[in-house]
C-alpha cells in the first residue's frame, strides 16, 4: 500500500519513539530465529562429528558418507536454484537492498537460508553463521515491517535493526551488532536509527543470554598487556594484515570467476566440488571442517608447531575460498577471524624465534590480528575493535587493537583493495543484471551525513547541484531540525533528509554518498 507525502513527513517526526518499540519487536522476532538457527548449527557440527567417526571405521561406510555429500550438495543447489539470494553471506544482499538496488523475498529467504546453513555446515564446509544470521535477522525485520504495512522509509529501519539482532544474537555482541549495522548497513549515525538499533540488539542479546548462556565465543587467556617497547611489532602486524586482507579480497573474487567460467558445470556440480572436498578432508584433515571455532582454542591453548599453523592456515584459507566461492548458503565474517587469529599466531611464533618476543605474548598476537584483519578485508575498523572486545571478554587490549586496525585499513586501502562486501555485492549486481525496483513508485526519506571534508561542507544549499528528482527535507543539526533553504550553510556532521520516488532511490542513494564522503 502507497504512502502519501503527508502521511510519510507526520510519522518520521515520531521515529525516535515509535522506532525503539519497533526494535524491541525486531530484536525479539529476529533473535530467536538467529538463537534457533545457532542451535541448528551446534547440531549440525555434533552430527558431522559422529558420522566422520563412524564412516571412518571402514571403506563402505565412507562410501556412503560420500553419497551423502553428494545428496547434501543436490538439496542445497535446489534451495539456491529456488531462491538465489540466499547464496553466499547474505550481507552484500543486505547492503543491495538499502541501496534500493535488489529486492528480497523474505518469506522465500528465510526458510531457505536457515535450511541451507544447516546443511552446509552438516556436510562440513568452511563457512561461517554471522552473515546468514544478519540476513536472518534482516528478513525478520522486513517481515516485521510488511506485516504492520510500513512504509519503504521505515523498512529501512528495522531491515537495519534486524542486521543488528542478527549479529547480536550469533555472537553475544551487543555493541558489534550496533556498529556493524550503523557503519556497514545504515550508513549513518542518525538518532533514530541508533536508539532503534540498540534495542533490537540488546534484546537479540538477552534472548540469546537466557538460551544459550553467557560464554563468550573465544575461550582464551590475555595473561598480560603487550609492553610499549613491542609495539613496533603491532605495526609490523598491520601492514602485515593489510597485504593479506588485500591479497584474501583479490582471491575470493578470483575463486568466484573460476567458478563462473566453469560452463560445463551446472548449479549443482559447482555445489558438489566443496562438499567432496570436506568429504576428502573429512578422513585427512578433519580440523579443517566448519567455522574454525576449535582450531581458535588449539591455537591458544596447546604449544603449537610453526608448521601446524602454516598448513592449517593454508588449508582453511584455500578451502574456506572453495567453499564461498561455490555460492553455498553461509558466510565469511566468522572465517576471516580465524585466518586473522592465525595469522597473528604466526607472526608471534616468527617474533619469538627472531625478535625475543615472550611466549606469553601469543595469545595478544592472535586477538590484535582477527581485529587487523577483519579491518583490512571488511573495512570496518570500529565494528571489528569492539567485536573482538566482546567476544573475548577482554578490554585491556584496546589501545593496541586500535593501532593494528587502523594500519591494516590504511595499508588495504593504498594496496587499492575495495571492501570485500561492496565488490561481493557488485559482483552479485552483475551476475543478476539487477535494476532498481520501478513498480512501486512509492515516496521514501533518506539520511546522509555530511562527512567532515567532503564536497559539501562549508556550501550552502544553493551552491550544491543536487541529483535531480531528490527533495531535500530537513537539515538535522544535533537535536535542531532545520527548514532547508538556499542560505543554509552545511556543517560536518549535519544529517541531510531527503525525499525521493522509490525509482530513483539507487541512483539518488550513489550521487548523496559522493557528495556527502570525505573526498579525502
Amino acid at each position: 500500500m502507497k504512502k502519501s507525502i503527508s502521511g510519510t513527513l507526520s510519522r518520521a517526526r515520531r521515529f525516535p519513539v515509535l522506532l525503539i518499540g519497533e526494535g524491541l519487536l525486531v530484536g525479539g522476532i529476529g533473535g530467536f530465529v538467529v538463537v534457533l538457527y545457532r542451535m541448528a548449527l551446534d547440531v549440525a557440527g555434533d552430527w558431522l562429528e559422529g558420522i566422520l567417526a563412524y564412516a571412518g571405521q571402514t571403506p563402505w561406510r565412507m562410501a556412503g558418507w560420500f553419497l551423502v555429500l553428494g545428496a547434501l550438495a543436490w538439496l542445497v543447489s535446489r534451495l539456491v536454484s529456488w531462491e538465489p539470494l540466499i547464496s553466499g553471506s547474505g550481507i552484500p544482499q543486505l547492503e543491495g537492498e538499502m541501496a534500493g538496488k535488489l529486492e528480497q523475498k523474505w518469506y522465500r529467504v528465510l526458510p531457505a537460508k536457515f535450511l541451507g546453513g544447516f546443511l552446509c555446515l552438516l556436510g562440513g564446509l568452511a563457512l561461517g553463521r554471522e552473515g546468514p544470521s544478519i540476513q536472518l535477522g534482516a528478513m525478520a525485520g522486513k517481515g516485521i515491517s510488511r506485516g504492520l504495512d510500513r512504509g519503504k522509509t521505515e523498512e529501512k529501519f528495522l531491515l537495519t535493526c534486524g542486521a543488528g539482532a542478527g549479529l547480536s544474537a550469533a555472537f553475544h555482541a551487543p555493541l558489534a551488532g550496533v556498529m556493524f549495522s550503523l557503519e556497514e548497513v545504515h550508513k549513518n549515525f542518525s538518532v533514530s536509527a541508533l536508539l532503534s538499533v540498540m534495542t533490537a540488539s540488546l534484546t537479540a542479546d538477552f534472548l540469546a543470554t537466557a538460551v544459550l548462556g553467557t560464554d563468550s565465543i573465544f575461550q582464551f587467556t590475555i595473561t598480560r598487556e603487550l609492553p610499549v617497547h613491542f609495539y613496533w611489532m603491532v605495526l609490523g602486524l598491520g601492514v602485515f594484515l593489510g597485504v593479506l586482507g588485500a591479497f584474501y579480497n583479490w582471491f575470493t573474487l578470483k575463486v568466484q570467476s573460476l567458478y563462473d567460467r566453469a560452463t560445463f558445470l551446472n548449479s549443482t556440480g559447482k555445489i558438489l566440488i566443496p562438499f567432496f572436498c570436506a568429504g576428502v578432508l573429512g578422513f585427512t584433515a578433519p580440523e579443517l571442517l566448519g567455522s574454525g571455532h576449535d582450531l581458535i582454542e588449539k591455537l591458544t591453548s596447546v604449544d603449537m608447531l610453526l608448521g601446524t599453523a602454516v598448513f592449517l592456515l593454508v588449508g582453511r584459507f584455500l578451502f574456506s575460498a572453495v567453499s564461498f566461492g561455490s555460492g553455498a548458503p553461509g558466510g565469511i565474517f566468522f572465517p576471516l577471524l580465524v585466518l586473522g587469529g592465525y595469522m597473528g599466531g604466526i607472526f608471534a611464533m616468527a617474533g619469538i624465534r627472531l625478535w625475543g618476543l615472550d611466549p606469553v605474548f601469543l595469545n595478544n598476537f592472535v586477538l590484535l590480528a582477527m581485529a587487523g584483519y577483519f579491518a583490512a578485508v571488511v573495512r570496518a575498523p570500529l565494528t571489528g575493535i569492539i567485536l573482538i572486545f566482546e567476544m573475548t571478554g577482554t578490554l585491556t587490549q584496546m589501545l593496541s587493537l586500535s593501532v593494528v586496525s587502523i594500519v591494516a585499513y590504511v595499508t588495504a586501502t593504498l594496496l587499492g583493495s575495495r571492501p570485500i562486501y561492496e565488490s561481493l555485492l557488485d559482483r552479485l549486481l552483475l551476475r543478476r543484471g539487477e535494476k532498481p525496483p520501478k513498480e512501486q513508485g512509492e515516496k521514501m526519506l533518506m539520511h546522509f551525513a555530511v562527512s567532515r571534508g567532503s564536497r559539501i561542507e562549508d556550501l550552502t544549499i544553493g551552491e550544491v547541484r543536487w541529483p535531480e528528482n531528490c527533495l531535500l527535507v530537513a537539515v538535522e543539526r544535533g537535536s535542531q531540525e532545520i527548514i532547508p533553504r538556499g542560505k543554509t550553510r552545511l556543517l560536518a556532521g549535519d544529517v541531510i533528509v531527503t525525499m525521493t520516488d522509490e525509482r530513483d532511490e539507487a541512483r539518488i542513494h550513489d550521487e548523496m554518498e559522493e557528495l556527502c564522503r570525505e573526498m579525502f
